[in-house]
């Protein structure tokens, strides 16, 4: 059972590094375009970015499940450090982009789950969002994946090592 838990948290881990990178290597090229460009790409993530994401909190509980299943030693420690990389991570989510992802999305007609999930907080960020230069938002948007990107590499470093041993 443990082999399978280590597996499934190394494939979760891996994807929501992957989309959080996906969005940092983009960072250069967007940020070389025109207003208009850039708000008609930010649509093209969702819903695919959105069902993608699913993966980062089953990370982070299959990543906690392992620290009660991890034997001590160097190992758990390995394990708690990539815990606590993937919580910054999911913090950095919460705190940083998605209020810029409700501000993105407001003209979009969303539906199901992903409307639900994008409605969380959405008026309180509109109101703040609607005062900032789009600059401002899309600088914010775009280094909060940068931050994300290097905590889910490390957690998955972490978590990789941890796993060898």
């Amino acid at each position: 059972m443990l082999v399978t838990v280590e597996v499934l948290t190394i494939v979760l881990v891996a994807t929501a590094t992957a989309l959080a990178l996906a969005h940092a290597l983009e960072l250069p090229g967007k940020l070389r375009l025109p207003r208009e460009q850039y708000l008609a790409m930010q649509a093209i993530y969702y819903p695919g970015f959105t069902i993608g994401g699913a993966a980062e909190p089953a990370a982070l509980l299959l990543t906690a499940a392992l620290l009660f299943l991890m034997p001590g030693g160097t190992a758990f420690w390995l394990t708690v450090g990539a815990f606590a990389g993937l919580l910054a991570m999911h913090a950095a989510y919460w705190i940083l982009t998605h209020p810029v992802n409700n501000f993105w999305l407001k003209d979009t007609q969303l539906g199901g789950t992903g409307a639900r999930f994008f409605a969380f907080g959405a008026q309180r960020a509109s109101t703040a969002a609607e005062n900032a230069d789009w600059t401002v938002l899309r600088d914010r948007w775009e280094r909060s994946h940068v931050v994300r990107a290097v905590l889910g590499l490390a957690s998955l470093v972490l978590l990789a090592t941890a796993i060898a041993l």
